[in-house]
């Protein structure tokens, strides 16, 4: 009888001891922590978990691993879960691996242990066919524990690498993110970022001021507004947390598990065949003037509901993700709204690396072509816009999945083979609205393009001049077989 109330004893001890670590897990760096995240109008790695995921979904893993250092008087600082929470969860209804680093111990900082918790979950979501959300807010890598932590980013690195094109990767960008620490985003295949809060950057304004005595605040040199603008690393910027988490909750709705499945497929309540008459009226007839395409694809798509990625950046191409009776596309648009819709090196990188993303992952991709041609100029040429328009035209001809593509007005030159034409680049099929200006480059209206008299005898002889309203209509290309459809 002693030994059994011994054992029941012993139990008792254990699982009190549990209940108290988890209570402390749950409040991470401590109650005073959490409310200093509140101030800057920021929730805690917990708080960000139960907004994203399903109620009563997650299953944590860790919870109880304490970083190992013992150098600097580490030793009497320890948090149980150390600086991030990870475990898996559901989105919807659908599987999801997680991580939220904990601003609140040690600044989010890596640690090696750290590191493991990542690294075990991403191996978890290859293993399962999941995708990974990362929700980062990080001071960077724990200097107490020197060259290891360093370690550990280059393990998460490696998982990086080995997920990509297999499962999603979504990085959120929720407080600072520098140095080494932004690798991991870069190489994710979606980042989002929160106004305000949020910095992504190689190196910080102090060390910018002492190597090059630039003065530069961390909103200028790596906020939201710097990377979904001007240097185009983020995908999307959000208000705050709240509404990050929720629209990274419609978000996951149009992606796949995995690249062996398809993404899901949602009951359709917008009829197929509902007349839109605004179509017949959208396209200027006056091939000058402009239009936003973003209305075309609204009014194409199932309930006009369309998630654009990148819509600050580059705005002469649009990308995003629709529905077409109930089936995720990938949409690519050309936007005569911006830069008359010309392709330049800023468009092309966009477009290639959304385009490869649908392709890997099993989307089929709509596009719709508007497009005079690429941006002519120095600037461009100088830059490598010849290496940077032919990612756009690799990411077409290589894709396998679906490709239809509609063409509305201009679809001129070069620029039209990169847009998913139907012969050169594999597309599915074309479509020709009856304002489509198929044409082999553009002119200037009333302006023809000199035909010379081939060889030494002819030079400078012409002998006719091709003018735009020659082959600007859809009927060459449809008499050739490079317009399937004309409607």
């Amino acid at each position: 009888v002693s030994r059994r109330w011994c054992s029941v004893a012993h139990t008792l001890r254990v699982k009190q001891e549990i209940d108290e670590k988890r209570k402390a897990a749950l409040l991470g760096g401590g109650l005073k922590r959490i409310d200093t995240q509140h101030k800057k109008g920021k929730l805690s790695a917990r708080e960000r978990l139960s907004v994203l995921l399903d109620p009563g979904t997650f299953v944590e893993y860790d919870m109880f691993m304490e970083h190992t250092c013992s150098d600097f008087g580490m030793e009497k600082q320890k948090f149980s879960g150390d600086s991030v929470v990870t475990g898996h969860g559901e989105i919807h209804g659908r599987r999801v691996f997680v991580f939220s680093q904990d601003f609140t111990v040690f600044g989010g900082s890596l640690s090696s242990v750290h590191a493991k918790k990542i690294c075990k979950v991403m191996d978890q979501a290859m293993l399962v066919g999941a995708p990974v959300i990362g929700l980062n807010d990080s001071g960077g890598a724990r200097i107490q524990e020197g060259v290891e932590s360093l370690a550990g980013y280059a393990d998460i690195f490696q998982r990086n690498v080995l997920s990509s094109g297999v499962v999603p990767q979504v990085s959120v960008i929720m407080g600072p993110c520098a140095g080494g620490a932004v690798y991991s985003p870069a190489i994710t295949d979606f980042i989002f970022m929160v106004k305000d809060t949020s910095y992504l950057f190689i190196t910080g304004p102090d060390v910018v001021k002492a190597v090059t005595n630039e003065d530069v605040t961390q909103e200028e040199l790596g906020g939201a507004k710097t990377h979904t603008v001007t240097s185009g690393v983020a995908h999307k910027a959000f208000e705050n947390d709240v509404h990050a988490l929720l629209q990274l909750r419609r978000f996951y709705d149009f992606i796949p598990m995995n690249n062996k499945s398809g993404p899901p497929i949602r009951k359709c309540y917008d009829p197929w065949d509902r007349l839109v008459p605004s179509l017949d009226t959208v396209v200027p007839l006056d091939s000058m003037a402009a239009y936003h395409m973003l209305d075309v694809i609204l009014d194409v798509v199932d309930d006009r509901d369309f998630f654009e990625i990148m819509p600050m950046y580059a705005k002469n191409l649009i990308v995003g993700f629709a529905r077409m009776n109930g089936q995720t596309v990938g949409v690519v648009a050309n936007n005569p709204e911006s830069a008359a819709g010309c392709l330049d090196i800023n468009s092309s990188v966009k477009g290639a690396r959304f385009v490869r993303f649908c392709d890997s992952f099993n989307i089929p991709i709509l596009t719709f072509v508007d497009v005079p041609g690429f941006l002519p100029g120095t600037s461009q040429e100088y830059q490598g816009i010849i290496r940077h328009g032919a990612k756009l035209l690799y990411a077409y001809a290589e894709a396998t999945v679906p490709k239809i593509t509609v063409i509305t007005r201009k679809a001129y030159g070069g620029a039209y083979d990169v847009m998913s034409s139907e012969a050169p680049c594999g597309g599915t099929i074309n479509y020709a609205w009856p304002t489509a200006e198929v044409a082999v480059e553009w002119e200037p209206k009333g302006v023809g393009r000199p035909i010379r008299v081939p060889g030494p005898e002819g030079r400078g002889q012409v002998r006719g001049r091709v003018h735009q309203g020659s082959s600007a209509t859809p009927f060459p290309a449809a008499i050739r077989g490079f317009c399937g459809r004309y409607n």
